[in-house]
Parts: structure tokens; sequence; C-alpha cells
């Protein structure tokens, strides 16, 4: 455990971490890669670009500062870290590299403020947190393993199938290549690709599982990322996948991870509500196919928004689960249709994704929530649910970036 003098510290410099945490983090990430460049192949270039990671970590390391005393608070973002360290295959040996920078760097960047005591507290309680998270990753590394049909590190599979889904998402069915068995995983969790880069290094992205599990496959759904921002470059894995990877071809596939997912164990009565924006479909139409089939009589209902039908995925697949499954309701809902696309059907509609939607669909409001998507669709959908009261048990969600993000509604 640690020490009392340890606690102290670490949260008397909490205000100073607030202030200067984003300096911190980034003077962190440049010296570790300038130091150690065998560690940047766990990282996103596209998050390191738009400062998305660094916020990520400056949030964490606050977090922890201001919650060192009850760290029962954190135990989902601790669940969080570890299942996205074991999807990267982050292992003991690099935790001394993290904490090496990590500590140089607070002396760095706060200069007087970094005493010896500060520097000494949070050596301390960095090596009381990386072994937690060792411990709870070493259990998903050996579940992974051992578990039918699973493994560990990173399996050749190959392309079995290659579908246009629309004009911005492809999927990709993937076969082991061995022929051997798949493992069993839960309705809404994400799997690893490792590709090699120009440089002759490797890169790794994470994407959801979009079809429910069972199949002799896995699929990914993968939109081409383009970089539309002037600090996001172009997706380096996701235009690879869409221009130069073609069925037959074999890619390098960790194990499924990720602590969003459908607990089909949980047989409540209420309603299940799903809510997806743009690509946030993957992980979502998981969770509805399995629902689906684990519970045919709980009331589910969809909704998913997408700028137009042109960039929509899974459209007919879901027409048709609705026209199948009498307890399932879909909606459409298009922010920028073309051509009455938001009237071309009783189910669509124009706008985006709001309560008001929700609330005409689930008017009693009590329900279990689920949502994936972009950043906006997220902090929108998370205060919605907030200002109706829903409990936080009955509301799971798969947000990339830091969790105060999706705390902060924007004026």
């Amino acid at each position: 455990m640690l020490s009392q003098q340890t606690i102290d510290i670490v949260k008397s410099t909490a205000p100073i971490l607030n202030e200067h945490g984003e300096t911190l983090t980034k003077h962190f990430y440049k010296r570790m890669f300038s130091h150690n460049p065998e560690v940047a192949p766990f990282f996103n270039p596209a998050n390191q670009a738009g400062g998305t990671q660094q916020r990520a970590l400056a949030a964490a390391i606050c977090a922890y500062a201001a919650n060192i005393d009850n760290l029962e608070v954190l135990g989902g973002a601790v669940e969080l870290i570890a299942h996205k360290h074991a999807s990267l295959m982050i292992k003991p040996e690099h935790y001394p590299i993290v904490g090496e920078n990590l500590l140089a760097s607070i002396r760095e960047v706060l200069g007087e403020g970094a005493t010896d005591d500060v520097i000494n507290a949070w050596g301390e309680a960095y090596g009381f947190l990386a072994d937690i998270l060792i411990g709870r990753e070493k259990q998903l590394y050996d579940e992974n393993a051992n578990k039918t049909g699973g493994w560990e590190g990173f399996r050749d599979f190959v392309v079995d199938r290659k579908e246009k889904e629309s004009s911005i998402i492809t999927s990709f069915y993937l076969k082991p290549k061995d022929g051997g068995a798949l493992p069993s995983y839960m309705a809404g969790q994400y799997i690893t690709v490792r590709m090699p880069t120009k440089d002759g290094s490797t890169t790794m992205r994470n994407y959801s599982l979009s079809d429910k599990p069972g199949q002799d496959y896995l699929r990914i759904s993968v939109k081409r990322e383009v970089g539309a921002k002037a600090d996001t470059p172009k997706g380096y894995v996701s235009n690879t996948l869409h221009d130069a990877i073609n069925v037959g071809d074999t890619l390098e596939i960790g194990p499924p991870c990720g602590e969003f997912f459908l607990n089909t164990n949980d047989k409540h009565e209420r309603p299940l509500v799903l809510l997806a924006a743009g690509v946030g479909i993957t992980p979502i139409l998981s969770i509805m196919q399995t629902a689906l089939e684990a519970m045919p009589d709980r009331e589910i209902i969809l909704i998913h928004g997408c700028l137009n039908m042109d960039v929509q995925p899974f459209k007919n697949t879901l027409d048709a689960l609705a026209t199948k499954h009498s307890n399932l309701t879909v909606h459409y809902r298009y922010s920028e249709a073309t051509d009455g696309e938001d009237k071309a059907d009783t189910n669509c509609s124009g706008g985006f994704v709001d309560a008001a939607l929700i609330e005409s669909l689930m008017p009693s409001r009590h329900a279990d929530y689920y949502f994936c998507g972009p950043k906006p669709f997220m902090v929108n959908i998370y205060h919605e649910l907030l200002a109706w009261g829903i409990p936080g048990n009955q509301v799971h969600f798969e947000f990339f970036g830091p969790r105060e993000e999706l705390e902060r509604k924007a004026a």
C-alpha cells in the first residue's frame, strides 16, 4: 500500500497538475519518443497530432492525483486502460520506460516545484498503479490465451471477403490462416490490426467487431479516415486497408478486448436503447444482433445518425432485422439528407440524434442505453441522459478520448 506521506504529497500536486497537465504530457511524449523510439508503434500518430493522446493522459494523471486516497472511483478507468494495453500487447517491461520519462518530465516541466520529495512520491505512486495494471493485464492475456480458439500476441488472419458497406466504410471478413478455431468474445469488443509501415516499423489500430459472436470469421468495418482537419493526418491503416488489402491477403490480428460490451447474463426487463452515429454503428450492430438472439422478448430500439444514405452502412441489414423481429424498432436520422432522404421512410427523419427523438421512441425514458459515435454526438447523448437522471449502471458507451471531454458540456 502507499504510505500516507506519499498520498499527501501526490494529492498536494493535483492543482498544479491541473494547471500544467497538458504541457507536461506533451513534453512527456516528445521526450519518450526521443529517448525510447522503440515504444512509438504503440501510439496512434493521428491522436498525437490532434492532441487527443496528450489530453487523455493529462486527465488520467490529474484524476489519479486527486483520487489517490480513494482509488475505487477509478476502477472503470483502470479496466479501460488494462484492456487497451492488452490489445496493444503492452507488457511489464514497458512500464519502467514510461515511468522514467514521466518522472523526468515532471522534474523538467515543473522545475523548482518538483522537489525530491515530489519525485519520490510520484515514483512510488506510479509503481503502485503500474503493479495494478500489470496484474489485470496478465489476467486478460491469460484469459485470451487459454480460451478455446484463443491466443496471445498477434495471429495471422486471411481476408476472406471484402465488402463495401457505403462510400466510406468497407467490411473485412477475417479467418485464421492456420485454419484453427476462433474464440468467443463479447458483443461490442474490438480487435487490433498490426500493420507494417513504410519505415520498416509497425503501427496498430483497434477496430470494433461489427458482427455477432459465434461466426466462423471476425468482421471489422473500417471507415476511410481522410484527415479532413489540418491537425489530423490521413489515416495510414484505414487507407491501406481500403486501397491495398484485398481478398487473400494476410493481416496480423490481436485477440478481442474491450470493456464496452453487452452482458447477456443481465436479464433486465427494461428496454434496450442503442444509439450510434456514423461508424459508431459497428459495435452497436454487434450488440443489437446479440441482444435479438439472447433476449428475444426484450424491447430494443436502435437509432442511427448519419450525414446521408451515401455514407450510411448496414441499412439493408438493419431493415431486414426490423422486419424479422417485432421487438426491434429502427430509426435513421440524417443530418445532411439529400433528395428527400429524411422522408424516404416512416423510420427516417432529418436533423441530429437528440433527446426529443429518443423520447419519442422511448417515452418512459427508463431503459438501458448503449451509445457510440463521434465526440459531439457522445457529449450530447451523455448529458441528455444525465439530465434525465438515468442511473450510471444503465449508461454504457465507447468514448475515444479523455473522459473529462465527455463530461464537460460545450457552452
